[in-house]
C-alpha cells in the first residue's frame, strides 16, 4: 500500500494489531495472519482511496472497540446480511479506507 506519511501509516498498522517485520523510510512490512504480508511503500503523492485489501477480525464489536479506545475513529458497524458479516472501516493517515468484516471461520481443517 502506497503512503506518503511512512511514519503515521506504520503505527497505524501497529495500533490495528498488525506485526513489525521490517520498517524503513521507503519500505515497511508488517505480518498478518497466516504468514500473510502487507507492505507498505512510501510514495510522495498518494491519492486516498479504499485499501486495496480488506481485515477479517474474530469479534467486530471487541476490534471497533479497541480502535475507538486508542483514538481511531472507525464507522459504525453496519450489518451485511446479504454476505452473513458486519463491517465497518477506518481511514488511515495517508487516506486509505480499510474494511474489517466480521469472521465466520468454523475453526475446521482446510
Amino acid at each position: 500500500m502506497d503512503t506518503d506519511r511512512m511514519v503515521e501509516s506504520c503505527e497505524f498498522m501497529r495500533l490495528i494489531g498488525m506485526r513489525l517485520i521490517h520498517q524503513s523510510n521507503l519500505v515497511s512490512v508488517y505480518e498478518m495472519r497466516g504468514a500473510t504480508h502487507l507492505i507498505l511503500m512510501h510514495k510522495n503523492n498518494v491519492t486516498a482511496d479504499d485499501a486495496k485489501f480488506d481485515l477479517m477480525v474474530d469479534d467486530i464489536r471487541q476490534t471497533h472497540a479497541r480502535f475507538i479506545a486508542v483514538g481511531l475513529k472507525p464507522t459504525p458497524i453496519a450489518a451485511r446480511p446479504e454476505i452473513d458479516h458486519y463491517v465497518f472501516t477506518v481511514r488511515e493517515p495517508a487516506g486509505h479506507l480499510v474494511t474489517f468484516f466480521s469472521s465466520h471461520a468454523s475453526g475446521k481443517p482446510v
